[in-house]
């Protein structure tokens, strides 16, 4: 299982962007899905995250900016993030909590990153 994610990329401070990310693999379930950043010399930090029944709940920095969404029928997480900052400018991690069809217990799931830079 894997989570592949898509997306990213140089924005002017104000625009909008969105990454996606794909669960991949023999899966039995997903629980909770999210996004985490890293921007260079600090710790990971909580984005946003969304709970298969819909519910959302967001990092302070992005509430009313960002906005998280999931297609629970292809697996999949998107984040779109509007009114982008340079604050903003980081490496975003999709983040998944799944269950494996051959597996006996719930564990989390990293993707590879994705670079978001938003230039002043």
């Amino acid at each position: 299982v894997q989570l592949q994610a898509s997306g990213g990329g140089l924005v002017q401070a104000g625009g909008s962007l969105s990454v996606s990310c794909a669960a991949v693999g023999r899966l039995m379930a997903i629980n909770t899905m999210g996004w985490y950043r890293q921007a260079p010399g600090k710790q990971r930090e909580l984005v946003a995250t969304i709970a298969h029944d819909g519910g959302t709940h967001y990092g302070d920095s992005v509430k009313d900016r960002f906005t998280i969404s999931r297609d629970n029928a292809r697996n999949t997480v998107a984040l779109l993030m509007d009114k982008l900052k340079p604050e903003d400018t980081a490496v975003y991690y999709c983040n998944a909590n799944l269950r494996r069809i051959d597996g006996s217990f719930w564990e989390n799931i990293w993707g590879q990153g994705t670079q978001v830079t938003v230039s002043s």
